[in-house]
């Protein structure tokens, strides 16, 4: 019986022709703003643009000609997605593929390129762990081979030959490794290579705030599900990580840490702004990290693990506006307006300077009433502008709300 991490070993020969092996580039930008040394190990340059491609083929073929004839089944979010359906079209192996119905458009339009006619995408269910449990069920009533998106050996196996890549290329030691979390097969194969090949490198595990699956099992001490989880991290949002990855992760990794999703999206546009890369909000989890971590690594070798590029271009603009409400730089008031004219020209004149701008306006009328209420959405160019907003407001008497806690219902 073969130690998983002689199935890291096999994998990687394994891969040979059907993963890329990506570059460690350094980033210019990240190690002179954190006195640093920061490299980014490029996965949202394999073919499939991310790093899943890796565990699904190796699992994949893994399988006996039995099990490839009778086909494959997953559940995936969309880069688990993709990997499965290359490896049914280089196989030739037919599969489904149950994605939730909130996954973003442009990985399902992906999911169905790279698996061409061997696969069939079905939508089902709000969340990852939705799609799980029909996938199952279908598993069973088909007789298809479910295909696991973290908790299998081979899948952590084919992840973690990202970490002999790493080792391989890096011609330092690597002090930090900073690596997304979602269900924990990334993580889990990472631990195992370099606890066997570099075991003084500190693993940081970075997950979104809206879905700490591991840190929460970590707390609990042993392996247990969140009620609900935000799905905006589409790529790292589930309810329970695996139990083998919970298992590896909780002895190896240095630290877990949940980053708020407002953050990643203020990563996320920097990379794309700062560098030309187009990561998605799961693959800018690392790099999200490292502002809470400044002061540990200055001067530090650290490789962040960009996890994948897949996002939809128009899942943009709400991007922007989580990064800019993380960033206090947007807000927004339900504002009392006198029922006469001239009183929001008075907000615009009396109150905003050139700094800022009006970028939301919902006014309510009131027939028989002084006043209207009306929501705004005002954005500044940096945070330090808000106490100066507020105290004007009062001082020309607008009698307001604040909402930037629980605006979205209102607009």
């Amino acid at each position: 019986m073969k130690t998983l991490f002689e199935k890291v070993l096999a994998a990687k020969e394994i891969l040979q022709g059907v993963a890329a092996s990506t570059p460690l580039c350094k980033n210019e930008n990240l190690s002179r703003d954190l006195d640093a040394h920061i490299w980014l190990k490029r996965e949202d340059l394999q073919p499939v643009r991310s790093y899943k491609l890796r565990g699904a083929y190796t699992k994949i073929i893994s399988l006996t000609p039995a099990q490839q004839k009778a086909g494959v089944i997953c559940a995936s979010a969309g880069n688990h997605a993709q990997g499965v359906a290359f490896a049914c079209r280089k196989l030739d192996i037919r599969g489904k593929i149950i994605m939730p119905v909130t996954t973003p458009l442009q990985k399902i339009k992906q999911t169905r390129f790279f698996g061409a006619g061997n696969i069939e995408v079905i939508l089902s269910g709000e969340t990852f762990d939705d799609a799980c449990k029909q996938a199952l069920l279908i598993a069973g009533e088909e007789k298809l081979n479910f295909i696991h998106p973290f908790d299998d050996e081979m899948v952590i196996a084919g992840q973690g030959t990202i970490g002999l890549e790493i080792l391989s290329d890096a011609i330092f030691p690597v002090d930090y490794l900073f690596v997304p979390v979602g269900g924990g097969g990334l993580a889990a194969g990472l631990c195992t290579v370099f606890q066997h090949l570099s075991p003084d490198t500190k693993i940081i595990g970075v997950e979104p705030k809206g879905a700490a699956s591991m840190q929460y099992a970590m707390a609990q001490g042993k392996n247990m599900p969140l009620t609900e989880i935000d799905k905006f991290v589409d790529g790292a949002a589930v309810k329970e990580v695996g139990a083998i990855t919970f298992s590896i992760c909780r002895s190896l990794l240095t630290d877990i840490l949940p980053v708020p999703e407002g953050q990643v999206c203020s990563s996320l546009l920097r990379l794309y702004n700062e560098d030309a890369i187009v990561a998605e909000p799961a693959g800018a989890l690392s790099i999200a990290a490292l502002d809470h971590y400044a002061a540990q690594i200055k001067g530090k070798n650290v490789v962040c693990l960009l996890s994948g590029g897949n996002n939809d271009i128009t899942r943009m603009e709400e991007i922007k506006e989580k990064s800019l409400l993380y960033e206090g730089c947007k807000h927004y008031f339900l504002i009392d307006f006198p029922q006469r004219a001239g009183a929001l020209k008075e907000l615009l004149n009396d109150v905003l300077c050139n700094q800022e701008d009006i970028v939301y306006f919902k006014y309510i009328k009131k027939n028989g009433r002084e006043t209207g209420p009306a929501i705004i959405g005002i954005e500044l160019n940096e945070e330090k502008r808000f106490p100066l907003l507020e105290y004007k407001l009062r001082a020309k008497g607008f009698h307001f709300q604040y909402l930037n806690e629980n605006h979205r219902h209102l607009l």
